[in-house]
């Protein structure tokens, strides 16, 4: 398909800056394909589903993955670059989104340094320097030793519409995780979850909705803007993740039983989707996945899709699209900028029901 086809105008007033307080003040869009829309808010959750459905979280937690460098080369002046870490591959390594990466190449021996000239600086030197500014970087500390490290010297990673209109602050450090968070990982927050409190929690819990937990680690690839006109030409880069053997014949047995999967995120929905098999069921996995969902997808896993609103042309407003149809989300957008909702990572959330051709199955919605 045209990337094209995925655009739209939003104005700049609509993308949120901070999140709604208490989180779960957001409102929330419910989408119905073929039925009108309705204006909730997201803690009348618990309405909106029935006893028996299940949601399914992730609960990845962003570490401060933005780091400012400097390289100093034998000869050469020293250069300043920035770098957002979007994958581990070793206790001591991990590929990074470089800007400035044109100043790097294999062997530089890089330093990253906070704002507080105490702390010692973090070493690394570059392994390897890929295509897009990406870079591998090896650190001179490993596995928790460097995770202290960059909680020292690092920054949260906020996504480029809110970084480039105002600094990162203490409150982003809270602001950007949710609740659940307990796997360190990610380089951007699983953001339907930040709508989540305990009070949310437990009216759900009163309901008889169960709570399942995935974990998958959000690289910074989520924010790079697409590059190609037509989507069968895009390359999705690859996030780790992980269902357990317990969450994948939890979440089975729901459906058996004729509960739906409730996903939180457009990343637990493709952590799930890739954990599934022809059949509808989940299975347990471990490991990378790259799985581009866009209209024409049949979705085997998952019945309900919880999810923020998303840029324009992104590949999360094509997994959308391909979930409650192409021209239900169009109308949901539009009703969603002339009604006030605000938008992307802080803003507020949907609850999107699929379209028949969207599915599988006959699950029930």
């Amino acid at each position: 398909m045209q990337v094209s086809a995925f655009d739209f105008d939003l104005p700049s007033d609509r993308i949120a800056l901070r999140p709604a307080v208490p989180r779960d003040a957001s409102r929330l869009l419910v989408v119905r394909p073929g039925e009108p829309l309705e204006d909730r808010h997201a803690r009348d959750l618990a309405d909106l589903l029935r006893p028996g459905d299940a949601l399914v979280f992730n609960d990845t937690k962003v570490i401060p993955a933005h780091l400012e460098g400097r390289r100093d080369r034998e000869g050469a002046e020293p250069a300043r670059f920035s770098a957002t870490l979007h994958m581990r591959e070793a206790p001591d390594r991990w590929r990074a989104f470089v800007k400035g990466a044109r100043k790097l190449r294999a062997g530089d021996r890089v330093a990253f340094a906070g704002a507080d000239p105490s702390v010692a600086p973090l070493g690394a030197v570059v392994t390897e320097k890929g295509e897009d500014g990406e870079i591998t970087l090896a650190f001179d500390r490993a596995g928790p030793d460097l995770d202290l490290a960059l909680m020292a010297v690092g920054h949260i990673p906020l996504p480029p519409y809110i970084a480039a209109r105002r600094p990162e602050d203490e409150h982003d450090r809270a602001d950007y995780q949710t609740v659940y968070a307990r796997e360190s990982g990610a380089v951007a927050a699983p953001t339907a979850g930040l709508h989540f409190t305990p009070e949310l929690f437990g009216r759900l819990e009163a309901r008889g909705i169960d709570r399942h937990f995935v974990t998958l680690h959000v690289g910074a690839g989520t924010f790079l803007p697409m590059k190609v006109d037509d989507t069968e030409d895009h390359k999705m880069h690859s996030e780790i993740g992980s269902v357990s053997s317990e969450t994948a014949e939890a979440l089975n047995t729901v459906r058996a039983r004729g509960g739906r999967v409730v996903a939180v995120g457009t990343t637990s929905l493709r952590l799930l989707e890739s954990a599934a098999g022809e059949d509808g069921l989940v299975r347990p996995f471990a490991g990378p996945t790259d799985i581009f969902i866009t209209p024409g997808y049949r979705f085997r896993a998952v019945d309900l899709l919880m999810t923020n609103f998303h840029l324009p042309k992104s590949t999360l407003f094509m997994l959308v699209s391909a979930f409650s149809g192409l021209d239900t989300m169009r109308a949901a957008y539009a009703h969603a900028i002339a009604s006030g909702y605000r938008f992307y990572s802080y803003g507020d959330t949907s609850l999107l029901h699929p379209s028949p051709e969207s599915r599988l199955t006959a699950q029930a919605s």
